[in-house]
């Protein structure tokens, strides 16, 4: 079995969560710390990661007429490297990742079910948070959160330290950007101006203006009003009283 399938199951990833920090533990005491997994799968999977190469049997001692084994995590073979997970086929991260996720439920769990469980005094959280990133943008975000880890992940056991449990997850939630140059330069399809619909009629909160009255006609007793001014040039119904000629108007949705 290799790397890959002996970390790909919850309760072996639990161990190997147990076993961090330089500890060398007993099996009885991997039970203890694992205690919603019955003692029988605890001890075939520590036989497994034994058998992988994954723990290495630090001593022994003979206990009640048994021998008792401690173990202790070998760190360079806990570990998935770079060329493995990109091996890895497209189709199959599908159960890594419920893999993870499953067992980060299991150790949660866990942790509620302990006497004295408090997530505010013990600061737990599990936050997302959607962050708009360049490709290099993202490598300086990972960059700069590798060092933080890397710079706690040599913390040996202490009376001072309790064993937290943090699981960055990241991964692009949309489809990525594309060349919006034709999009930009599309034509314009709207129709022209002869075409524009007449305006829609007003509505309540529009103003109303009164429509023109025709002049009066002049009757048998109405002296005659001087004529108006016409200018050579001036077509017929090109006056200041003629009708102006119907804008295109273009309607618009406002989002939000």
């Amino acid at each position: 079995m290799d790397t890959v399938d002996l970390l790909l199951h919850p309760v072996r990833l639990r161990i190997v969560h147990a076993m961090s920090g330089g500890r060398t533990l007993t099996t009885s005491q991997v039970c203890a710390l694992l205690p919603d997994v019955s003692k029988a799968t605890v001890y075939r999977h520590v036989g497994l990661l034994a058998d992988g190469g994954v723990l290495d049997v630090a001593d022994e001692q003979r206990v009640r007429g048994a021998v008792e084994r401690r173990y202790r995590l070998r760190r360079e073979r806990a570990v998935i490297d770079a060329d493995t997970a990109a091996s890895v086929p497209v189709a199959d991260h599908r159960r890594v990742f419920a893999v993870a996720m499953a067992t980060l439920l299991a150790e949660f769990n866990a942790y509620l079910d302990r006497e004295g469980a408090d997530p505010t005094a013990d600061l737990v959280g599990y936050r997302q948070h959607a962050l708009w990133l360049s490709p290099d943008e993202r490598a300086e975000l990972i960059g700069e959160m590798r060092e933080v880890l890397l710079s706690r992940m040599g913390n040996e056991p202490s009376p001072e330290r309790t064993r937290h449990l943090l699981s960055p997850v990241l991964f692009p939630a949309e489809e990525p950007p594309t060349d919006r140059t034709e999009e930009r330069e599309a034509p314009d399809h709207r129709a022209p101006d002869h075409e524009m619909p007449d305006p829609p009629p007003p509505g309540p909160l529009d103003p109303v203006h009164p429509k023109p009255q025709p002049p009066p006609v002049p009757g048998p007793d109405s002296e005659p009003g001087p004529a108006p001014d016409a200018h050579p040039d001036t077509e017929p119904g090109s006056g200041a009283g003629a009708a102006r000629p119907r804008a295109a108007v273009a309607s618009g949705r406002r989002c939000g």
